[in-house]
């Protein structure tokens, strides 16, 4: 396994990672109940489970 022989300073790593960004998630509105919603994911409106403008289910997901 190689090892780094000398070790990187801060302003090295740090110069690195300022290409790292968080990206801001991508919303959609919902054509049935027209809410707000992360893309390719089902989200839940009034109790119903919605995914692609469609009711997949009637009741919500238990949460743990």
């Amino acid at each position: 396994m190689p090892n780094p022989k000398r070790r990187h300073s801060q302003q090295r790593s740090a110069k690195r990672r300022t290409h790292y960004k968080a990206a801001a998630a991508t919303l959609s509105t919902d054509s049935t109940t027209g809410e707000l919603h992360v893309r390719h994911r089902a989200h839940v409106s009034e109790g119903k489970l919605f995914y692609k403008g469609k009711l997949v289910a009637e009741k919500s997901p238990i949460k743990k």
